[in-house]
């Protein structure tokens, strides 16, 4: 079996959700292919996936939304590059096509979650897997009436799809298709925490350590923010981090997820998978409020009813008022079930065993 997997190159909680489904997915069929086709960056793959067997087909099958910053989107931006897209994919679903069409296997398409993912599955007569929390016709439909051809338009491929799984934090996804709701797809720390932590000097009061994550922009952190928080060791990717006496910039092939387990807080913005991690891994957030994309006000939604948090204003963050030192907030609702990879994964199993 081949699971070509079409992977958004919106931003990486896409590729993360993925990596951790697809490392399920190994333990159960080692013998099968996994192909990534993404237009994601190569160091990023290669950090997300480890050492997973995986091949790459550099392809871009969707747009998302295109960002200012991290915080921010530009719709018009957007708008330009859908109809630039729509251009180029004709040339890419034959080549796609063709490159599968020579190989020995049975294919499985798993989407998350371009909608041109339905046009390249019905050429090769493959079923379809959609990974998703949201679609981009959710996305789009709350841009204006500029976009809503665009959202029929994704609406229509999606409702293409074999299968749904439905993760948690999700948009509402009215596609008419099979689905199956899953837990929370947080993936696994490959490297020794604890280890990493002496390394990095980090307290052993999991309280004190705090983790900054803005994806894959970033968000170009003043320097002086930190020394706000003397008591507190801050950890990231943001290169400004080691400029600063309670700083620790890592390494960019350590994932925020192998210290998930040393960290009692991490300041973030909405994002899926930072969410999967943190809740999963017991780490508090602190979120910074972001306008301007749909899935925004469902995940600081849904961070109250299930998740220990905090919400912080794009103002309070950018003054470096953190309100660390105030306890976090209960969840309403409690916790979200967890092991949603390993339950896409049966699912995956179980539907390419109907092909056979």
């Amino acid at each position: 079996m081949l699971i070509y997997a079409c992977i958004s190159s919106h931003g990486f909680g896409h590729g993360s959700r993925t990596a951790a489904v697809l490392s399920q997915l190994h333990r159960l069929r080692p013998d099968w292919r996994l192909v990534l086709s993404t237009a994601l960056p190569e160091a990023f793959l290669a950090t997300a996936f480890g050492p997973l067997p995986v091949e790459h087909r550099r392809c871009q099958w969707d747009v998302g939304v295109l960002q200012a910053d991290a915080l921010g989107s530009d719709p018009l931006a957007t708008l330009q590059a859908l109809e630039q897209l729509e251009q180029r994919l004709p040339q890419q679903l034959a080549a796609e096509q063709a490159w599968l069409a020579r190989q020995p296997e049975p294919v499985l398409v798993l989407a998350d979650v371009p909608p041109a993912a339905a046009l390249l599955a019905r050429q090769v007569d493959a079923p379809l897997v959609w990974l998703a929390s949201f679609g981009w016709d959710g996305i789009y439909a709350a841009f204006g009436d500029a976009f809503q051809p665009w959202v029929e338009h994704c609406r229509a491929l999606y409702r293409r799809g074999t299968l749904l799984l439905h993760c948690p934090l999700a948009l509402p996804m009215d596609w008419d298709i099979p689905s199956c709701r899953i837990g929370l797809t947080a993936g696994e720390p490959r490297l020794d925490g604890p280890q990493l932590a002496r390394q990095l000097a980090l307290p052993r009061e999991r309280d004190r350590v705090v983790l900054i994550s803005f994806g894959g922009l970033g968000f170009g952190l003043d320097p002086q923010l930190p020394a706000r928080w003397p008591e507190h060791v801050f950890i990231g990717h943001d290169p400004q981090l080691a400029a600063v006496p309670n700083g620790r910039c890592l390494d960019p092939a350590v994932r925020p997820l192998e210290l998930m387990g040393q960290c009692g807080r991490l300041i973030t913005k909405p994002g899926y998978s930072s969410f999967c991690e943190a809740m999963t891994y017991g780490v508090g957030i602190h979120l910074v409020h972001r306008d301007g994309f749909a899935e925004a006000p469902v995940l600081e939604r849904d961070l109250q009813r299930h998740g220990w948090h905090r919400l912080l204003s794009r103002q309070q963050f950018e003054s470096g008022d953190w309100q660390l030192d105030q306890p976090l907030l209960p969840p309403q609702l409690g916790p979200l079930p967890r092991g949603g990879a390993g339950q896409a994964a049966a699912a995956l199993v179980a539907c390419a065993a109907e092909l056979r």
